[in-house]
């Protein structure tokens, strides 16, 4: 936020009363507003460790915004593209509140962050937005940068609605202080699984580079397609060449190659490559991570970028509200909306609907995820506990796996859906 704000010391001591206070209760509909409404029991939250005394601003009046920490990856080596539809989303989505009247006659603020793919400088941010006052945190696209917001979320008992990492193991051990929008990995990579089993690829190979969220990915694939005689084998996209990677799928005799790198680099030599080699006139490219979806992949590409599987969380239809709010991101980022800016925008709707609900306690947030129904671009949302996934989720985001069309290679076709 710009300007300068005074702030004040709340006393170490009494802000743990305060937070002792808010979860040794145990709230009930009809009661004081903290449980949900459909009469069940809400069970207090756990305590967390103690952290340093945290500088509010000046008691809220009538007026004064509510804040949102919001965590992007606007600089590289985050994924740039990514984040600027996600923010798109995001500032949209407050907009239409404050148009509407914003949350009790008090406007929605957002108060951005970079995360630039970078978990301490994510976790310092954390840190940061609680010190200033936000009532929640939103955001992130990265899967390693959320596990790093979401330990810190919990561990300062701060509400983190997550957008889009999908990473199943978001948080160590369960937290009440986590939701998650976007399906976990598991869910969507096993559908993509699904999709290239269909297509009759049994002998995969993954060009991958070290990281916890590809090596989740590759292991999902793996255990999915093994009962059906499907086979992967990794090839290690830093130390390969792009031709020495052709030569290492020609002897595999892999029919399909899955990209599990960055993006441009090292994706886009590999694409070029492959395309350029007789040898794999035939092999299939895909890219379950999304790479294909945003505008850059096709700049960049050109007559190579169509005809690469990808996963995109939309439904096949849009309803009105996602039709609208497709309109209006368009006009926001000069180009089609990925489904990414989507999620953005269902993040603050929810945030929105549990703050005009709960208030902006933050305790109360939490404990109010399960009592979250509301209806998003791309269908209606509500959070549950899912086994082995430590996180509240929604269950499920629409899946599909789509590429681009040869012959219209701004156009999207839909070949497979979970």
């Amino acid at each position: 936020m710009n300007g300068t704000h005074a702030f004040q010391d709340l006393d170490a001591g009494r802000l743990q009363d305060v937070v002792a206070a808010q979860r040794t209760n145990i709230r009930l509909l009809l009661g004081d507003g903290g449980g949900c409404n459909d009469g069940v029991i809400t069970p207090p939250l756990p305590p967390v460790p103690p952290v340093p005394p945290v500088l509010f601003d000046t008691e809220p009046t009538a007026g004064t915004a509510i804040r949102i920490g919001a965590l992007v990856p606007l600089t590289r080596p985050g994924w740039v593209e990514a984040g600027r539809h996600l923010l798109a989303g995001l500032e949209l989505a407050v907009r239409d509140v404050n148009d509407a009247g914003g949350i009790g006659g008090r406007p929605l603020e957002l108060v951005v962050r970079d995360t630039a793919a970078d978990p301490r400088k994510a976790a310092a941010a954390v840190d940061e937005l609680a010190r200033l006052g936000v009532a929640a945190l939103a955001g992130e696209y990265h899967s390693a940068v959320a596990r790093a917001v979401a330990a810190r979320a919990d561990a300062l008992g701060l509400p983190f609605l997550c957008s889009s990492a999908v990473l199943d193991a978001l948080t160590e051990q369960p937290t009440e202080w986590v939701a998650r929008l976007a399906p976990a990995q598991s869910r969507g990579w096993q559908i993509y699984a699904d999709f290239l089993f269909g297509a009759g690829h049994a002998r995969i190979a993954v060009a991958a580079e070290p990281s916890v969220y590809w090596a989740s990915g590759t292991r999902i694939l793996r255990d999915h397609l093994a009962p059906r005689g499907g086979t992967v084998v990794e090839l290690d996209a830093r130390s390969l060449t792009p031709a020495a990677l052709c030569d290492e799928l020609v002897d595999h005799g892999a029919t399909a190659l899955l990209l599990l790198t960055g993006h441009p680099d090292p994706a886009v030599p590999i694409v070029t490559s492959v395309r350029r080699d007789e040898r794999l006139a035939e092999i299939l490219i895909g890219a379950p991570a999304g790479q294909p979806e945003f505008a850059e992949w096709a700049t960049l590409l050109g007559e190579d970028s169509p005809a690469i599987p990808f996963l995109r969380y939309l439904p096949e239809h849009l309803g009105p509200l996602g039709a609208r709010v497709e309109t209006a991101l368009r006009g926001r980022l000069a180009e089609a909306p990925s489904f990414v800016a989507f999620e953005g925008y269902d993040t603050v709707t929810v945030l929105a609907d549990l703050l005009r609900t709960h208030g902006t306690d933050r305790a109360r947030i939490a404990e109010s995820w399960p009592c979250v129904a509301v209806e998003g671009t791309r269908g209606q949302i509500r959070f549950s506990r899912t086994p082995d996934i430590s996180v509240w989720q929604w269950v499920w985001a629409p899946v599909q796996v789509v590429d681009r069309d040869p012959a219209e290679p701004h156009r999207f076709r839909i070949l497979h859906a979970g």
